[in-house]
């Protein structure tokens, strides 16, 4: 699997949510079952693991989700990154003298848990009362400690990435983002784009919604199952969305994939500073998500060879021209009205990106 990098921290194009195996989706596993599924997807080419210390059953303990991934890992610790979060309040800040201290409290007992030496990227899990400086500071500190290499916010805007950024550089922001929550896209990827911070977007397939699988008529778990009540898996948005699952259902035949990896496939080729980290307690769906990169390069990215390209669309189509985003970020994308035959005359095939919906005719052929 290709990488990329979170600033400075190389990781796999995409990661693995560990949250499943302990929290959110109903009945968890045998721990013997989860420790070989993160081990097997290792296997497979990811890197990159995501936990958090509140992950256990119906988040009434600590940690149980660490241990599992520490299980896990120990033996491959060299050649994975583990990111982690901790939670803080103000009173406990307080209580332990310094931001700093409570912090590092909170990290020394993940790493016992991890069964490493240090975390390759800390993310705070949410704001929680103290101040984003504050905890830059003391993140900043850790990293010179050498118990973290690079730090991380969750669920936050630009403001706040902003304010922390400036004390400590960040490494990644990790917020939600999906084919059908896309609001990041309208501050806080652009941001991370232009200072160098990886955007790791959590629930990318939309907790399942976007695989195809769920309908208005699916029973989820009555135990601590979170598709019970977040919103994108109401009635109402299942219908509302049904024309995306549609389109994604159709792409997926015409690629011999799944609807989860062509919209995986999606934002990575949107965006070359994200990291998906799709989540199942299922190890088969787990190798399937990491092969969403496979889609993605397709015959599109071309040789050089041909001197243009030329479409047929019946309904409207989406250009994004790499040259002018590369150099502009926020440049518009290209409308093509539906019933419309275009050619792009370029030397570079890879220049020009397809969004959306196409139809492709002639020699060169996209599917």
């Amino acid at each position: 699997m290709k990488t990329r990098l979170l600033r400075d921290i190389e990781v796999s194009e995409v990661g693995m949510g560990c949250m499943a195996f302990s929290h959110g989706y109903g009945q968890i596993p045998p721990e013997e079952y989860s420790v070989e599924a993160i081990r097997n997807a290792c296997r497979n080419g990811c890197t990159f693991f995501d936990t958090a210390e509140i992950y256990s059953p119906n988040l009434s303990g600590i940690g149980h989700n660490e241990r599992i991934v520490g299980n896990a890992l120990h033996g491959v610790r060299e050649q994975v990154v583990i990111a982690t979060k901790l939670f803080l309040n103000g009173f406990e800040a307080i209580g332990r003298g310094s931001v700093y201290h409570a912090v590092r409290s909170h990290l020394e007992e993940s790493l016992r848990r991890l069964r490493t030496d240090r975390v390759d990227l800390y993310y705070l899990h949410r704001m929680g009362g103290v101040s984003v400086e504050k905890i830059a500071e003391a993140m900043g500190r850790l990293i010179e400690d050498g118990l973290i290499r690079g730090w991380g916010l969750s669920q936050v805007d630009v403001p706040v990435i902003q304010k922390a950024n400036r004390v400590t550089p960040l490494s990644a922001v990790q917020n939600i983002y999906s084919m059908v929550e896309r609001d990041a896209e309208k501050g806080v990827i652009p941001y991370c784009l232009e200072n160098n911070i990886g955007f790791v977007p959590f629930s990318p397939i939309a907790s399942g919604l976007l695989s195809g699988k769920i309908t208005v008529d699916t029973q989820f778990e009555k135990n601590d199952d979170v598709r019970n009540w977040v919103p994108q898996l109401s009635k109402a948005n299942i219908a509302g969305n049904q024309p995306i699952i549609d389109l994604l259902k159709r792409y997926a035949e015409m690629k011999d994939a799944t609807s989860a990896q062509i919209s995986l496939a999606w934002m990575l080729h949107k965006y070359p500073n994200v990291v998906p980290i799709p989540g199942s307690k299922n190890k088969e769906r787990i190798v399937e998500n990491l092969e969403a990169p496979m889609e993605l390069h397709s015959k599109y990215e071309g040789e050089g060879r041909f001197k243009g390209f030329k479409y047929y669309s019946p309904t409207p189509l989406i250009f994004e021209d790499k040259w002018a985003y590369d150099y502009d970020p926020t440049a518009p994308d290209l409308l093509i009205p539906s019933e419309t035959t275009i050619t792009i005359p370029v030397d570079d095939p890879t220049r020009f990106r397809i969004l959306y919906a196409v139809w492709p005719i002639g020699e060169n052929h996209l599917d």
